[in-house]
């Protein structure tokens, strides 16, 4: 049974907290190839004052078809402020 995106973005938002530890700051994107659900989320990695220097993580969790949280990976690290990312 496939899930919508809305509610496989949520159920990424939390599994990925409750793994990390982190707090989540925005979803980046959602992407479905042939097998998987490729969800990407920008974690908060470590809050800072002012808020622009917050260092930020971008993960990308995946889920099979039936919602079934396959793996997370983080794929890059970036200040708040900077606004593009560096590979």
């Amino acid at each position: 049974m496939a899930k919508d995106v809305g509610t496989l973005i949520e159920k990424a938002r939390e599994e990925l907290s409750k793994l990390t530890g982190l707090k989540a700051s925005s979803t980046t994107g959602a992407t479905k190839d042939e097998k998987v659900w490729h969800i990407c989320i920008e974690m908060i990695e470590k809050q800072s004052i002012p808020d622009q220097m917050d260092i930020l993580a971008l993960y990308e969790v995946l889920f099979d078809e039936d919602g079934n949280l396959l793996g997370f990976e983080r794929k890059s690290m970036r200040k708040r402020m900077e606004t593009e990312v560096s590979e």
